[in-house]
């Protein structure tokens, strides 16, 4: 079954209240963005006799802004536009990085951080780095606006917890010390165009004696939604990186993550590739 336009009802809101008004009228209604996986889905005929709130025209979602306490980013801002935005590369690398390895440069331009956010796939290329700056999704809906950490944001494999009418408004990334070491790493396929085996990005910061001051360590694709490393970074605080500490912490992933066999993988290459990212990056490589 193909899909057919005729069928769906289609509303171009010109306000963030009229998107939401649009949004919670129809239970079944779809809001989109860059359009990326939603039209694939028209195409296989999955959206046929569904509403469809478009919100290009939201164009001040579309900002992405810096100050001192640190970046906002809007939820219609594309990956290109992201990943080429001067404060993104100086402050929060790790997110540029992630953008530049969406798809190719067709969906980098098409291809929205909000749409990336609610599609909610195990394997959002976005969502380690998000995970390691501790972002902070702003939502807003019927009953107003509220924020939620990016780790409460998700619910599992494509599920999020955005309540009926709920569109994501910006994502906060707030200040942090420039660190150590930073490092975004994808695994797949191919080296472009290839949903991801694993991801992984980490930011590290050490202190005058060489001692583990800080660590943030985050994977994709190893679980229903993006994990933070809570056991190894615990391990690696307050210890000096030698090459005993950095094995013994890549042993800790398991505690953390969940791996499944897929058509893209296996549960034993996962967690084999991940433990050697984790293991070059605490080793500096």
């Amino acid at each position: 079954m193909r899909g057919d336009a005729r069928s769906m009802t289609w509303t171009s809101p010109r306000t963030p209240a009229q998107a939401v008004r649009a949004l919670a009228a129809d239970p079944r209604a779809l809001a989109f963005a860059g359009g990326t996986d939603l039209m694939v889905a028209w195409n296989m005929g999955l959206l046929n006799g569904r509403a469809v709130v478009d919100l290009s025209r939201l164009t001040p979602w579309r900002m992405i802004r810096a100050s001192r306490d640190g970046l906002s980013i809007g939820s219609l801002a594309t990956h290109a536009e992201i990943l080429r935005h001067p404060a993104v590369r100086a402050r929060f690398s790790l997110l540029a990085d992630a953008c530049a390895t969406v798809g190719a440069a067709q969906i980098q331009n098409r291809g929205t951080l909000g749409g990336n956010l609610a599609n909610a796939s195990p394997a959002g290329d976005t969502f380690p780095a998000l995970a390691v700056y501790e972002a902070v999704v702003h939502c807003l809906g019927p009953e107003g606006r509220r924020a939620l950490p990016l780790l409460e944001f998700f619910a599992g494999v494509k599920k999020t917890r955005l309540k009926p009418g709920e569109l994501i408004e910006s994502v906060f990334l707030p200040s942090l010390p420039k660190p150590a070491r930073a490092q975004f790493r994808k695994v797949g396929t191919r080296g472009a165009q290839a949903i991801s085996k694993t991801m992984f990005a980490g930011a590290l910061w050490l202190d005058r004696d060489g001692v583990v001051a800080d660590v943030r360590l985050a994977f994709g694709s190893l679980a229903p939604t993006v994990r933070r490393l809570r056991a190894a970074e615990a391990f690696l605080k307050g210890r000096r990186l030698d090459a005993a500490t950095s094995a013994e912490a890549a042993q800790l992933l398991d505690a953390d993550v969940s791996p499944i066999d897929d058509i893209r993988s296996t549960r034993a290459y996962r967690l084999a590739a991940s433990r050697g990212l984790l293991a070059r990056f605490l080793a500096g490589r």
